[in-house]
C-alpha cells in the first residue's frame, strides 16, 4: 500500500510543479487564479493522502475547512478579476 501512497504523492507533486509554473507565467489574472485554485486543491489532496496513509480522521475537518476557504476565495478573488476588467 506504501507504494500506492508514493506513486500517488510524486504525481500530486508533478501536478503542483506544472500549475505552479501556469500560476508565474499565466498571461491573465484569471489564468492566475484558476492555477492558484487548483494548487489549493492539490494540497488538500495531498494533506488528505496523508490522513489516509496514516488511517487517523482527526484532520478531515480541517481539510473541509481549507477546500472550502479555497473554493470561497477562488470564486471571490474571479469575481473581483471580472468585475475590474469589465468582462460582463
Amino acid at each position: 500500500m506504501s507504494t500506492v501512497y508514493a506513486v500517488t504523492t510524486a504525481l500530486l507533486s508533478a501536478a503542483a510543479l506544472l500549475v505552479l509554473v501556469r500560476l508565474l507565467r499565466g498571461p491573465v489574472a484569471l489564468d492566475r487564479i484558476v492555477a492558484l485554485d487548483v494548487l489549493l486543491s492539490l494540497i488538500v489532496s495531498a494533506a488528505a493522502l496523508g490522513v489516509a496513509a496514516r488511517q487517523e480522521g482527526s484532520f478531515l475537518p480541517v481539510l473541509l475547512v481549507v477546500a472550502i476557504l479555497a473554493f470561497i476565495g477562488s470564486v471571490t478573488a474571479a469575481h473581483l478579476i471580472e468585475r475590474r476588467e469589465g468582462m460582463r
